[in-house]
């Protein structure tokens, strides 16, 4: 079968490799569609610490699973489904004991130290696979991860309630995802980006976010304080990676207010305002990935028909032409595709 493995920091090729084979309580999947995140980037530059070389990359898929392991009990073959970003975790510290998987510091996650969803066929773990909703189509299924990170930092970090005033900074698929879960949740929201992104604006717009600014040409601020009466946003979530965001972030939230970071930055040390913390009560908050009870939540919005990941989704490339995907600017999400199935 086909893979596509780094084997050493901006080097990838399409090789022929052994068929996998699940063991004991694995199952086996045919992969559809992989989605390239800024990670996979990050990684192929050698830019991301915890790779494994080699190793195949990609962690969003979706895809029929076609032979399943020992033991295996909730799946069958043919099921059509996506699955987590952690193959296994130790399975007793105390984040495992809460199932806050992201966390265990001995946690396998695909793409990063075991083989991931960049080749025809993967295994995983039964209890990180999830089925997809039968009105979910293997398209949007791939979208399933950042999906799920948007429901933890949105549902579980945030808490966001219905009525708060939200805004996330980043128009990538994890900005996407998470503006529209918060408008899932009953949140008003702004997408805050740059004119660069105003083709994912148009996207976000369709996906029901209610405004959006370009903060080369429109005033963010002036937004905020018409929303707000000028007391600030409820929550702002920063996505993008970008320092100034950041920065931007503790000005336009309210007093007491939160303050979600799930962007990475080049440097890994960037200064908060603390004294801006201190005196308006500021609640900052990290956002990790996602665990299984962000996947559930992620499976019951699919359910619901309010989440249409798929619109996302501007590029599809057979893995032969990864590189064409990996050099094109982002602009939403981007695919490997290796079987639509028919759909």
């Amino acid at each position: 079968m086909k893979a596509l493995k780094l084997v050493a920091p901006g080097k990838m090729e399409v090789q022929e490799v052994e068929m996998p084979h699940p063991g004991a309580g694995d199952v086996l999947i045919k992969v559809a569609y992989a989605g390239i995140c800024g990670t996979d980037l990050h990684a192929y530059m050698g830019q991301y610490s915890r790779t494994k070389f080699p190793v195949v990359l990609g962690h969003e898929l979706s895809g029929v699973i076609t032979e399943v392991g020992e033991g295996v009990t909730k799946f069958k073959v043919g099921d059509r489904v996506t699955c987590e970003s952690t193959y296994k975790s130790c399975g007793t510290c105390r984040f495992c004991r809460k199932n806050d998987l992201n966390l265990c510091g001995n946690r396998i996650g695909i793409g990063t130290n075991k083989d991931g969803a960049f080749e025809e066929y993967m295994t995983m773990a039964e209890d990180r696979v999830w089925k997809l909703p039968d009105n979910v189509s293997l398209r949007s299924g791939a979208i399933s991860e950042p999906l799920a990170c948007g429901t933890h930092a949105i549902m579980e970090v945030a808490d966001v309630q219905p009525g708060e005033i939200v805004c996330v900074f980043g128009a990538g698929a994890i900005g996407l995802m998470v503006a529209q879960v918060a408008v899932a949740v009953g949140a008003t929201v702004i997408l805050a980006g740059l004119t660069i992104d105003e083709p994912r604006f148009a996207l976000a717009k369709e996906m029901g976010v209610q405004y959006t600014v370009d903060q080369l040409k429109e005033s963010l601020d002036d937004l905020v304080k018409e929303l707000t009466e000028g007391y600030g946003c409820d929550v702002v979530v920063e996505c993008s990676g970008a320092v100034p965001a950041l920065k931007k972030s503790f000005n336009i939230v309210k007093k007491q207010g939160k303050v979600v970071q799930m962007g990475l930055y080049k440097d890994p040390e960037v200064p908060v305002p603390g004294e801006k913390i201190v005196q308006n009560e500021i609640i900052y908050l990290g956002s990790r990935s996602q665990k299984p009870s962000s996947w559930a939540k992620a499976m019951e919005l699919f359910a619901t028909g309010k989440i249409n990941p798929e619109k996302a989704v501007t590029m599809e490339v057979e893995v032969e032409n990864w590189q064409e995907a990996f050099d094109t600017p982002p602009s939403g999400k981007k695919f490997i595709k290796f079987d639509d199935f028919g759909e």
